[in-house]
């Protein structure tokens, strides 16, 4: 068995996420990231309000948490270093500590900022197109006669998100399933995520980003913009920036994580978004999620067997 771990990004988030793993590596992570950050994080997550916890600049630090702190239980475990890592937005930080890339407080404070920015950013929505395949998306927002509209996260066959202006969402909604959408739904978020309406505030992370120390990554980190992994800290600083306005091709990472002989995908942190994504993706994959007690023993009986004679 050949694997991969992968981060979760914004959207999985809860309240009283990964309190059923009942691990001390759960509550001391978000403790850290409380210091770090100079606000009670680890309290959110516990008690919410989940209003709070679902804005912007305090989801991406609480799921960057979230994320590590299943990775910190892996090692604990002593369960082997996986072949690739990967993460959906923001889980690409998550990828990027758990690969020594960056520290973990340095990357809490980055996704703290990276989540400010977006919220400061033009308004504007996002939106799951079913039915279209990629071509057809991108025909459909090009048809879009009034404000942006662009393919934001690619994030299986049949199933695209799209990000823009709210005059634009409406017209998608009113004319999507006329124009061969099978299904639209919102998605609850004010910001246009990976798109370009976010270019200025992908120019002012990157001023972040240039002071920030990251090193060459220990294991292989695939990027959302393209779906592949950088070795030096300038391509990384680069692919986070662009990141921001550029669409995460989910679907070609996974491809690229399965024609390089992986076989099986372990998502790491809260919620099964990714598993469910994954299976549509490749066929051949078995996809985990960890986020509960009964998801940790799956993992740790796949690795066992494969080391078993």
């Amino acid at each position: 068995m050949k694997y991969a771990l992968l981060f979760p990004g914004q959207g999985s988030q809860s309240v009283g996420m990964l309190s059923p793993l009942g691990l001390p590596e759960v509550e001391q992570t978000f403790v850290e990231a409380s210091d770090v950050l100079g606000w009670d994080l680890a309290r959110l997550v516990r008690e919410g309000p989940a209003e709070e916890l679902n804005r912007t600049e305090k989801t991406q630090p609480a799921m960057l948490a979230g994320g590590i702190a299943v990775w910190r239980h892996w090692r604990s475990r002593g369960l082997p270093t996986p072949a690739a890592l990967a993460g959906h937005s923001l889980g690409e930080y998550s990828a990027l500590v758990a690969a020594g890339s960056l520290t973990f407080a340095d990357a809490l404070k980055l996704v703290e900022l990276r989540g400010q920015l977006m919220q400061a950013a033009t308004p504007g929505g996002m939106m799951v197109v079913v039915g279209l395949d990629d071509p057809g998306v991108d025909a459909l927002c090009a048809a879009c006669p009034d404000g942006v509209l662009e393919p934001a996260n690619f994030n299986a066959p049949g199933q695209v998100v799209v990000a823009g202006e709210m005059r634009a969402l409406e017209w998608l909604e009113a004319n999507g399933k006329a124009k061969g959408a099978r299904m639209l739904k919102r998605v609850a978020m004010s910001v246009p995520s990976h798109s370009t309406l976010l270019r200025d505030a992908a120019a002012q992370l990157a001023e972040t980003l240039a002071r920030t120390q990251i090193r060459a990554p220990e294991v292989a980190v695939r990027h959302n913009i393209d779906g592949r992994a950088r070795s030096t800290p300038e391509e990384i600083r680069a692919a986070l920036a662009e990141q921001l306005y550029r669409p995460v091709r989910w679907t070609q990472t996974i491809q690229g994580l399965h024609a390089d002989g992986i076989t099986t995908l372990f998502e790491c942190g809260p919620g099964k978004v990714l598993a469910g994504l994954n299976k549509r993706i490749a066929e051949g994959l078995t996809s985990v999620a960890l986020e509960d007690r009964a998801g940790l023993d799956q993992a740790a009986q796949l690795v066992a067997q494969e080391k078993s004679p």
